[in-house]
């Protein structure tokens, strides 16, 4: 009797594993937009059976992370220039307000934890690997939102960076950076200065202006 429970719970930690890796993949840009997944495919990379793959993906799909056809056909999702504009405008209201509520508790070690972080922003460019710009990119914003203590919040800005992820893959290829975002220098600036307009001015030209250059 008491083997069920342990069966569930081994079913559910794979499950678990299964979705937080692929999640990772999917919003640091690491899997193409439009890439079809198969169940098979996922329980072979992952060494799990079919079932935590199918739940993994049923995860995903309701966060809008992977695209499921009437077919069945699960794929990364290819993004309308009106839905890149929708999520650009969701990240423009969240973030900078996720930004103004961090602003009272930006103490001095969190500015250089940004700074610091922005300087792996610079090497991933320097190396044109799109992948660990996305992933440090992410984790210089999260970094300063997670001083907000919004989590519900946080949960929102995630699920639009996990929309945005494949997309943002695409975005990086077609600009060919080869300098971080300047608008990060402008917000470590309007921390340091506690400069509350100034730093949602930075925040939103950060989330928004590249997002509107692949939409035009």
């Amino acid at each position: 009797m008491q083997q069920v429970p342990r069966t569930r719970d081994t079913a559910s930690a794979a499950h678990d594993r299964v979705y937080r890796r692929l999640r990772t993949r999917i919003m640091h840009g690491d899997i193409a937009p439009g890439q079809a997944l198969t169940l098979r495919g996922i329980g072979k990379q992952y060494d799990v059976s079919m079932t935590p793959a199918r739940e993994a993906v049923r995860r995903l799909v309701a966060e809008g992370a992977l695209s499921l056809s009437q077919s069945g056909r699960v794929s990364t999702p290819e993004l309308s220039n009106e839905r890149i504009e929708e999520l650009a405008a969701l990240r423009a209201l969240i973030e900078v307000e996720l930004a103004t509520r961090a602003l009272p508790r930006a103490h001095l070690a969190l500015i250089e934890r940004l700074q610091s972080i922005n300087g792996a922003v610079a090497e991933a460019v320097a190396h044109r690997d799109a992948v660990s710009y996305i992933r440090t990119n992410l984790e210089f914003h999260r970094t300063l939102y997670l001083r907000a203590q919004a989590p519900a919040m946080l949960a929102m800005a995630e699920t639009v960076w996990l929309q945005m992820g494949p997309t943002m893959r695409a975005l990086y290829g077609r600009l060919r950076r080869t300098e971080p975002p300047r608008y990060h220098r402008l917000i470590i600036a309007a921390l340091r200065a506690g400069d509350e307009p100034s730093l949602r001015l930075a925040v939103r030209s950060d989330v928004t202006q590249g997002l509107r250059m692949l939409a035009s």
